[in-house]
C-alpha cells in the first residue's frame, strides 16, 4: 500500500517534453509489430492453403469439410505455441532487469527461471496420462487460462513496490540554481560505509518500504505458467498426430515450431522496447534520473510486458473450448463415405441418431489409474525412448544455460547495452532457428526419409552446431578498463581484486566508499566507479549531463589532460565490435544448423514409441527433461557465473545486491565452457543413439524378410527354399530410408 501511495504522478513541462516521446522515438519499432502481425496471419493462410494443395484434385471438396476442423486445430496449436513462447521469451529478456529490480545475484535469479520448470514437475505425468483419455483441446484452453494468471500475478510486485532507487555514491537532485556547484571529493566523506551503522531493526524496515521480498511473487507466477503450460505440447502433439496422416505430420509439426519461432522473436522484441523505457515512468521527473539504458544499475519497465503477454495467451485459449474431443483421421473420410451404405445397414436406429461422441463408453478414473504402473514399464522397457530422454537431458542443460545467461554475456564480454543485446537475439537468432525448424520438415517430407533418415539429419546438425560453438570460445575482447578493478589507477592490468584497490593515493583525501557504484568515463579511456574515486573536486550540470572536473585520478596523460569526466562506463575499444559481429554471425549460422535437426528429432521419438503410449512418452519426455535439464541450469550456470564478479553493487538498506562489473575472461571461459562440454556429451549420446536406432532397424528388416521367405517356402513342395540371411542384412540396411 506504501508503494501505491509513494507512486503519485509527477506533471511537469520538461518531463512531458524528455521522458512521454520515449514510447514515439523510434517510429519504426511500432511498424515492426504491425508488419509482424500481418506475418503471422500470411503464415497461418499459407499453412491453410499448402494443407489444401497436398490432397488430391478428386476428393479435394470432400476433404475439405471433413479436415476444417483438423485445420482449426492446427492453426490454434500454431497460435497457441506463438504465446507460450512469447511470455517465455520475454521472461528470459527481463531476466536481468528483475535482477537489478529485486537486487538479487545470478543464481536466485536462477531459480526464479527455473520456476517455470518447476510447475511443470507438478502435474505433467498425470495431465499427460489422464488427459490422453479425456478431452484433450479442452484440457489445452484451461491450461491457457492458468499462464495468463501466471503472467499477472508476475507483474503484481511493481503495483506495491516503492519507487526504484538506485545506487548512487552521492545526491544527484536537480538544483533550481543551475550556478550550483557540487563536491564529489567532499561530499562522500561522512557517509562512508554508512550502512554498516544501522541496527538489525531498522534493516528489516528499510526492506519491507523497498519490497525487495516481492520477488517471490515473480517466482508463484513463472511456477502457475509452468503448471498451465503443460498440457499444450504432449497433448496437443499427440492430438494433432493421431488425427493427421503420418507423412503430413513432419510438414505439421515444422509449421508449428516456425509460428512458435515467432513467439520468442516478438518476446525479444518487447523486452528490448520496454527495457529503454524507465521502471517508474509516469511517476518520476525523468530530469532527476541520471543514468540511463546503458548503465548496469537501470531497470526497465519489465511489469508492462508480463500484462501484454498474459492477454495474447488469454486470447489463445478462446478456440480449444470449441473443437471436439476427436476427429476422423486423416485420409479415411473416402473411405468411410464409400462405405456409408454398408455402414447404415450395420448401425442400429439409436447409433445413427446420436452423435459419435456420444456413442463412446465412458472411460472410468479408477480403470486409468491401475492401467498407469503398467504402461509406464511398457514405456521405459524401450530401449531407444530411454537413450532419446538421456540425450535430450544433456543437451537442454547446456541450451538452458545458454539462453537464460545469452544477453548478460553479450553486455559483459562484448560491451554491448542489455536492451541491444536482447534486440540482437530477437531479431537475428530467431528468425534463423524458424528458418531452421521449417528447413528441416521440408528435408524430412522432400526426400521422404524414415527414422534412420531423420536420424541423420538430426545428428548432422547437431555435429556442425557443436563446431560453430566451440569456436566462440575462442572469440574474445579484453575486460573493461576500470580502475582498481581491472586496471590499476597507472593503467597497469590487476591480477586480483580487493576493495582496497579501488583506494588510490590519488584518491587517499577524500574519503570515498569502495562499496557503491556511480561509474563515471574520463577523456583518457578510463572507467572509475565512482566521482569520488577519480578524485574530482567539482562538476556541472544536471541529471544525465553532469560534467565532473579537476579530478586528481586522470593525469596519466600529463598536467596539459584532461582532467573531467562524465557519468557511464566508458565504451570498448574499436576491435571489440568487429569481434562481437564475428561473435554473431557464428551464433546465428550455428542457431540455424541446430534448428535442422529439431524437427527430425522430434520424428525420431514419435516413430520410436507405441501408438497407444505416445501421449505419456511425450508427457514423461517433458516431465524428465524439465525437472533435470530446466530446473538445475539456470541455478548452477548462475552461482558459476556469479563467481566471476568483480563488483557487487550495495542494497539501499545495506548488503550485497545485484553484481555491476564481471570478469569478461573468465565469465566467457566458465559460460561458454560449461556449455561446449555439455554438448560434447549430448553429440557423443547421438551417435549411440544413431547405432541403436540402425541395428534395431536391421532386425526389423531381417524379421519381415524371414517372415516372407517363410511364406514363401510353405508354397514350395517338400520345403526346399533356401533363406540367405548374409543378403537379408544387406537389404535390410538402408530400408527404412
Amino acid at each position: 500500500m506504501n508503494g501505491c501511495i509513494n507512486k503519485t504522478p509527477v506533471f511537469s513541462t520538461k518531463s512531458c517534453a524528455k521522458g512521454q516521446p520515449a514510447f514515439h522515438r523510434h517510429p519504426s519499432e511500432n511498424h515492426c509489430w504491425l508488419s509482424g502481425l500481418v506475418l503471422f496471419h500470411f503464415l497461418l493462410s499459407w499453412i491453410s492453403l499448402t494443407h489444401g494443395s497436398i490432397m488430391s484434385v478428386e476428393s479435394k471438396k470432400t476433404r475439405e469439410a471433413c479436415c476444417s476442423k483438423l485445420k482449426l486445430f492446427l492453426a490454434s496449436l500454431a497460435f497457441v505455441y506463438f504465446a507460450k513462447a512469447f511470455a517465455g521469451a520475454y521472461m528470459k529478456s527481463s531476466i536481468t532487469q528483475i535482477e537489478r529490480r529485486f537486487d538479487i545475484p545470478s543464481s536466485l535469479i536462477g531459480v526464479i527461471d527455473g520456476s517455470f520448470e518447476m510447475g511443470n514437475l507438478l502435474i505433467i505425468a498425470f495431465v499427460s496420462y489422464f488427459g490422453a483419455k479425456l478431452h484433450r483441446p479442452r484440457l489445452i484452453g484451461i491450461g491457457c487460462l492458468i499462464m495468463a494468471a501466471g503472467s499477472f500475478l508476475v507483474a503484481l510486485p511493481h503495483f506495491f513496490q516503492g519507487l526504484y532507487k538506485y545506487e548512487t555514491s552521492m545526491s544527484h537532485k536537480a538544483v533550481v540554481n543551475s550556478t550550483e556547484t557540487i563536491l564529489p571529493c567532499l561530499s562522500n566523506h561522512s557517509m562512508t560505509d554508512a550502512d554498516d551503522t544501522l541496527d538489525a531493526e531498522t534493516k528489516l524496515e528499510c526492506e519491507k518500504a523497498a519490497g525487495s521480498p516481492m520477488w517471490i511473487y515473480v517466482f508463484l507466477g513463472n511456477m502457475l505458467r509452468g503448471i498451465g503450460e503443460t498440457p499444450v505440447m504432449p497433448l496437443g502433439i499427440s492430438y494433432l498426430d493421431d488425427f493427421s496422416r503420418e507423412e503430413n505430420t513432419p510438414f505439421y509439426l515444422a509449421c508449428i515450431h516456425t509460428v512458435g519461432i515467432l513467439g520468442p522473436m516478438f518476446g525479444f522484441m518487447l523486452g528490448s522496447f520496454l527495457s529503454k523505457i524507465y521502471v517508474d515512468t509516469g511517476f518520476v521527473d525523468l530530469d532527476t534520473i541520471t543514468i540511463t539504458y546503458k548503465d548496469s544499475r537501470w531497470v526497465g519497465a519489465w511489469w508492462l510486458g508480463f500484462i501484454v503477454t498474459g492477454t495474447v495467451v488469454l486470447l489463445s485459449s478462446i478456440p480449444f473450448f470449441f473443437l471436439p474431443k476427436s476427429l476422423p483421421k486423416q485420409g479415411q473420410e473416402q473411405e468411410q463415405i464409400q462405405s456409408k451404405s454398408t455402414e447404415l445397414a450395420t448401425k442400429t436406429e439409436q447409433e445413427q441418431f446420436l452423435p459419435e461422441e456420444t456413442q463412446e463408453k465412458p472411460v472410468k478414473f479408477q480403470e486409468m489409474a491401475k492401467d498407469f504402473m503398467p504402461s509406464l514399464k511398457r514405456l521405459f522397457r524401450n530401449r531407444i525412448y530411454s537413450l532419446i530422454i538421456l540425450t535430450s537431458l544433456v543437451a537442454v542443460n547446456g541450451f538452458i544455460g545458454l539462453i537464460t545467461f545469452k544477453p548478460k554475456y553479450i553486455e559483459q564480454v562484448y560491451g554491448q547495452s542489455a536492451t541491444k543485446a536482447i534486440f540482437l537475439i530477437g531479431i537475428l537468432n530467431l528468425p534463423a532457428v524458424a528458418l531452421g525448424f521449417i528447413t528441416g520438415g521440408f528435408v524430412l517430407k522432400r526426400f521422404k526419409l524414415g527414422i534412420v533418415g531423420a536420424a541423420r539429419v538430426s545428428i548432422s546438425a547437431s555435429l556442425g552446431s557443436f563446431c560453430l560453438l566451440a569456436i566462440q570460445i575462442f572469440i574474445q575482447c579484453d575486460n573493461a578498463e576500470v580502475a582498481g578493478l581491472t586496471m590499476s589507477y597507472q593503467r597497469v592490468p590487476q591480477v586480483s581484486y580487493t576493495p582496497q584497490t579501488l583506494l588510490s593515493q590519488c584518491n587517499g583525501h577524500c574519503f570515498c566508499s569502495v562499496k557503491h557504484w556511480d561509474p563515471v568515463c574520463a577523456y583518457n579511456g578510463m572507467t572509475y566507479a565512482s566521482p569520488c574515486l577519480a578524485g574530482c573536486q567539482t562538476s556541472t550540470g544536471m541529471g544525465k549531463e553532469m560534467v565532473f572536473h579537476n579530478c586528481t585520478c586522470i593525469n596519466d596523460a600529463g598536467p596539459a589532460a584532461n582532467a573531467s569526466a562524465v557519468l557511464g562506463q566508458c565504451p570498448r575499444k574499436d576491435d571489440c565490435d568487429i569481434k562481437f559481429k564475428i561473435y554473431m554471425a557464428l551464433s546465428v549460422i550455428g542457431s540455424f544448423i541446430s534448428a535442422c535437426g529439431g524437427t527430425p528429432g522430434y520424428i525420431v521419438l514419435l516413430r520410436s514409441i507405441q501408438p497407444d503410449l505416445k501421449s505419456l512418452a511425450l508427457g514423461m519426455q517433458t516431465l524428465i527433461v524439465r525437472t533435470l535439464g530446466g530446473i538445475p541450469p539456470p541455478i548452477y550456470f548462475g552461482a558459476l557465473i556469479d563467481r566471476t564478479c568483480l563488483k557487487w553493487g550495495t542494497k539501499h538498506c545495506g548488503g550485497r545486491g545485484a553484481c555491476r562489473l564481471y570478469n569478461a575472461n573468465a565469465f566467457r571461459v566458465t559460460y561458454l565452457g560449461m556449455i561446449t562440454g555439455l554438448y560434447f556429451l549430448a553429440n557423443t549420446l547421438w551417435c549411440y543413439l544413431y547405432y541403436s536406432i540402425v541395428k534395431r532397424q536391421k532386425k526389423i528388416a531381417l524379421k519381415n524378410q524371414s517372415k516372407e521367405n517363410g511364406q514363401e517356402s510353405n508354397a514350395v513342395a517338400n520345403g526346399h527354399a533356401n533363406i540367405n540371411i548374409a543378403d537379408a542384412e544387406d537389404m535390410g540396411m538402408e530400408c527404412t530410408i
